[in-house]
């Protein structure tokens, strides 16, 4: 019990010293697992949770690749179908066969167990790569390949070692090419058929009312587990792929649940990615990583360095990719938690099965998992934006709602050079912003279109300021838990009256509050047309808010600064902001305070 206690500790720690240091969560994970395994001996899953931990691994990765599919949307094949076609269709056994090259010709292993450790290596996993995508805030096609491409390509890379395996291994009455064959069939058609079943019977039983709302995501659970189960009593692995499928289909046939259940998936499946890695990470051996040799470290220059550029470039040839994209496609391929489990699973068999060398396959796939976590975990961000593919900055702000004051105030975020986007479902509402060459994106921020045609790879800050408070609130709502973080949506001042409501208020899903306790729609508005406008000043050493304040009580409302350090905080009643010297601060200042501004700087002057 204790050390599933300190497993569980252990994970989320990491996760949170990694949100804190803004470090991949991945990398922190891994070096976690290793210190309280191999070098302190604090877990030792084997001993410590038995075959419990294999059952754990096989269902968080089930649990993994449905969420993983759960995300695909159709839309992204629009921009990104070419080359996810490519990258799986070509890339995957281009990998393969190289790297199989590679373990046979490098590390000297029969052939056999190179053709095996190839095909274990050509996964890219979601529980990997989804962390960094979302970490970084990539461009929307390269965002799009690498995440199909990881998804898709762990259920088929961890069919095509149970192909392999069975190959050489498993033995029958037909001749192994035409067993291959049928394996190769039996499985893709039993996790379909059980992955899209399994997705319409879903949409059929919701939308006829046939589950009540309280069961319907244990009910998607329970198949899950179901779904990967079943495939797997036809054809070990193919749960994988049928999970995948079932997950893609649930995510795009339009169920009203979606939002929810996207939500719900990440928590679980953020949880079940750092008690896994922990697991696999800490069961590690010293002995595991006693026999590897330069040969080994060759061979681990080889997947970087040549596997998987080349197969990526010769599989992208003609795919209407810059070079760009490919130069970072060919550079980020982490492996994560399939792949493990897929080398543990088969190293034993193989051992059993007249294969000595085959104990070289668990150390070199987790060297090869740990090398490109710790690697592309820390180099995509600084990659991606070396090459322009990722956003420089993350401080933009997305303003819902077009009024003449909010086209202000979006026109002197964009004068500052500051990334801006406002939204409205009215052409007519934006057209002042048209006009001074605001972007704008007209249609409605909770629709599917705008999830898939509003680019937020620079946005950091959403800021909901229609007139209508409990719309803003659901835009808050929508956005603060999965694309923003629910620190950085605001919302305007809402129509409260009575403390006890004000407090059950900020106990609902809404955004932050934004400027100053009161200052509502209606008021920002009525103070605009009696001349209010937008003023930005540099702080300098002898300033003090304070006294600024009380000097021009009444006649300047802050709303945000910049910090020297590029980084935006907006105003808020129950944390103002405090400038310090070199920042810049923005405020709202009546015609009033422009006058008394300048009559006080005219004072100053030398006569």
């Amino acid at each position: 019990m204790q050390k599933a206690i300190l497993l569980v500790v252990l994970g989320i720690g990491a996760q949170w010293v990694a949100w804190r240091l803004k470090m991949p969560a991945i990398v922190l994970l891994s070096l976690a697992g290793i210190v309280a395994g191999p070098i302190f001996g604090w877990l030792d899953p084997a001993e410590d949770l038995g075959s419990f931990a294999n059952v754990l691994i096989k269902l968080a990765v089930a649990v993994i690749l449905f969420e993983g599919g759960l995300n695909l949307r159709i839309s992204e094949l629009k921009q990104a179908g070419t080359g996810v076609r490519r990258l799986v269709l070509i890339g995957l056994p281009l990998s393969w066969i190289l790297g199989t090259a590679a373990s046979y010709y490098i590390v000297g292993l029969s052939f056999p167990v190179s053709s095996i450790l190839g095909a274990i290596l050509v996964v890219t996993g979601p529980t990997v790569i989804m962390p960094l995508i979302r970490q970084t805030k990539l461009a929307p096609r390269v965002s799009s390949l690498m995440k199909w491409e990881g998804i898709l390509n762990d259920p088929f890379g961890a069919l095509l070692a149970v192909v392999v395996f069975e190959y050489f291994i498993a033995s029958g009455s037909w001749s192994p090419s035409v067993e291959v064959a049928v394996s190769i069939a039996g499985a893709l058609l039993v996790a379909t058929a059980l992955g899209a079943g399994g997705g319409f019977l879903l949409k059929y039983a919701f939308q006829n009312n046939h589950v009540p709302e309280f069961l319907k995501v244990p009910l998607i659970l329970c198949m899950i587990i179901l779904i990967y189960g079943a495939a797997n009593q036809v054809q070990e692995e193919a749960g994988l792929l049928a999970v995948t499928i079932f997950g893609f289909l649930v995510g795009n046939i339009g169920l009203g649940i979606i939002h929810e259940l996207r939500r719900f998936k990440e928590y679980i499946t953020i949880f079940l990615v750092s008690t896994v890695f922990i697991i696999l990470t800490s069961s590690l051996k010293p002995g595991h990583l006693a026999g590897l040799d330069w040969r080994s470290f060759a061979f681990l220059s080889a997947v970087l360095f040549v596997v998987r550029p080349l197969s990526v470039w010769l599989a992208t040839i003609g795919g209407n990719l810059e070079w760009k994209e490919r130069l970072l496609l060919g550079w980020i391929a982490p492996r994560g938690v399939v792949a493990a489990s897929v080398a543990g699973l088969f190293a034993p068999k193989l051992i059993e099965g007249g294969f000595p060398d085959a104990s070289y396959l668990v150390p070199l796939v987790f060297s090869v998992i740990f090398v490109t976590v710790v690697l592309h975990g820390l180099s995509l961000n600084i990659v991606a934006k070396w090459l322009g593919l990722a956003a420089k900055t993350q401080e933009g702000f997305v303003i819902v709602g077009a009024s003449p004051w909010t086209t202000e105030f979006a026109d002197m975020l964009k004068n500052n050079n500051i990334p801006v986007v406002l939204v409205d479902n009215s052409w007519h509402r934006l057209r002042e912003a048209r006009l001074r060459n605001i972007p704008t994106f007209d249609g409605e921020i909770l629709s599917e279109a705008s999830e898939e045609s509003l680019d937020l790879t620079e946005m950091g800050y959403l800021f909901a300021a229609t007139d209508n408070d409990a719309y803003n609130a659901l835009v808050c709502n929508s956005y603060g838990s999965d694309e923003f973080g629910r620190e950085n949506v605001f919302q305007l001042s809402m129509h409260i009256r009575g403390r006890e409501n004000s407090d059950s208020v900020k106990s609902a899903n809404r955004g932050r509050i934004a400027f100053a306790e009161g200052l509502r729609y209606e008021h920002l508005l009525e103070r605009y047309f009696q001349g209010w406008r937008f003023y930005e000043m540099t702080i300098e050493d002898d300033f003090d808010l304070e006294t600024f304040m009380n000097e021009y009580e009444g006649n300047v409302e802050p709303l945000f600064l910049i910090t020297k350090g590029k980084k935006v905080i907006v105003d808020r009643a129950s944390k103002p902001v405090k400038p310090e010297t070199g920042d810049q601060l923005f405020s709202f200042v009546s015609s009033d305070f422009s006058i008394k501004k300048s009559i006080q700087e005219e004072a100053k002057e030398p006569s």
